[in-house]
């Protein structure tokens, strides 16, 4: 059952990150001039994204 739960929260980082991608590149076309202060909010967010994704791996790996 914990396998399904670490499924579940890693189709949720994915979707998290893959909808601030699109953000991004959207804005990035309307605006080139604030590619470099978006990118790095946009690699910050990825980067919280992420940490989410492994603190549920660690929590499924303690609660199994």
């Amino acid at each position: 059952m914990g396998v399904i739960g670490y499924g579940l929260g890693v189709i949720g980082a994915a979707i998290g990150i893959g909808l601030a991608a699109y953000g991004a590149t959207t804005s990035m076309a309307r605006q080139p001039e604030v590619q470099g202060r978006l990118f790095t909010t946009f690699i910050l967010a990825s980067a919280f994204v992420e940490a989410l994704a492994l603190i549920g791996f660690v929590v499924t790996l303690i609660a199994s």
